[in-house]
């Protein structure tokens, strides 16, 4: 009988917490905590009314982010329409784009037979080489270094000074870089007021590639330290003081606590550097083109500048402009699977 009383008193106790709900209406789920701002247990809301929820909820950053959003549609995806050019007679000033007739593959066929569109395939891989040896891991070694120095006032007067010619224009740079390496500068004027044969190096095609990397690494290279600097201030200084500690040096903790902290920021530029190889400065390029030669100095952007712009040859520099965009996905894809591959995010997950 007392079993009997408990298992009804049970009952009529479950019974008063199950709210009534309507013949075929699907059961109620709850919600975890801070899903759609209720209590844990209440009901969570459809998807529908989730979504928006959430909007409402980040309308203030929805508008913050609308103005760059129109912007990348209207300068980047907008444009994309005009890739159809590759594949038509296009003349912007007798039948426009919609009016021109299409010619199939033909562009391609002649980009494809230009001698200098293979030189410009030469030239801009030998120069992502070279920037990516020694213009890359210049900027990591430098925050570093920046890392390990004790005073703040010092540390902040040299990040200054490294970033600084990130703000010059590439004219300005190239000018620099004339007074000081070219026929009239001043090493070749010193040079030549003690006795010596003076140089050239802004005008020698031997050297070019070389050069361009050099001026990367000035103007670029401080500006590079900001990311990898960010990196390190998010490191635990509990991990430096335990492997002190354990009696590791200065050399060990760099490359069993710093080093390890920066590789996925390293992993991750190292994917967007690949993927934008083929892009290796078109306005530095174009400034020194006519000093060194075509032969020496051209590259996909500026073969594609000068066929479209100068010549007025559209449609075969639209064709190399998209196949310059094909190659960089196809790289910016193996790079990320290389870096899925060693345990890092890359560019996105898996």
């Amino acid at each position: 009988m007392v079993r009997g009383a408990a298992g009804e008193e049970r009952q009529r106790s479950v019974s008063s917490a199950v709210r009534p709900r309507t013949p075929g209406a699907p059961p109620e789920a709850t919600a975890p905590d801070g899903d759609g701002g209720g209590r844990p247990g209440a009901p969570r809301p459809a998807p529908a009314s989730r979504r928006w929820y959430r909007l409402r909820r980040d309308r203030s950053l929805l508008l913050m982010a609308l103005p760059a959003v129109g912007l990348l549609v209207l300068f980047v995806y907008v444009p994309l329409i005009w890739t159809t050019v590759a594949f038509k007679d296009y003349d912007p000033y007798l039948s426009g784009l919609w009016d021109s007739p299409w010619t199939g593959g033909e562009n391609f066929s002649l980009l494809l037979s230009d001698s200098r569109f293979w030189d410009a395939g030469v030239n801009t891989l030998a120069i992502t080489f070279l920037q990516l040896t020694l213009f890359f891991p210049v900027p990591i070694a430098l925050a570093l270094l920046l890392n390990s120095l004790m005073s703040e006032r010092v540390r902040a007067v040299v990040q200054s000074v490294l970033y600084l010619p990130h703000f010059f224009s590439w004219v300005l740079v190239i000018t620099v870089f004339q007074q000081m390496l070219g026929g009239a500068g001043l090493i070749s004027q010193l040079l030549r007021a003690r006795g010596y044969e003076g140089f050239d190096l802004m005008t020698d095609p031997g050297v070019f590639k070389f050069l361009v990397t050099a001026q990367l690494v000035w103007k670029d290279a401080g500006w590079g330290v900001i990311v990898f600097l960010a990196a390190l201030s998010a490191v635990n200084q509990d991990l430096y003081e335990a492997a002190a500690a354990d009696g590791a040096g200065r050399w060990r903790r760099m490359w069993h606590v710093t080093l390890p902290a920066l590789r996925p920021v390293i992993a991750l530029l190292l994917v967007l550097r690949v993927g934008d190889a083929l892009t290796v400065g078109f306005e530095q390029i174009l400034l020194q083109r006519d000093a060194v030669g075509p032969g020496a100095s051209e590259v996909f952007d500026t073969y594609v500048w000068w066929v479209g712009i100068a010549n007025g040859d559209y449609g075969v520099a639209a064709a190399g402009g998209l196949v310059k965009g094909v190659f960089s996905l196809v790289l910016v894809l193996l790079a990320n699977k290389v870096a899925h591959l060693l345990g890092e995010q890359g560019v996105y997950r898996k």
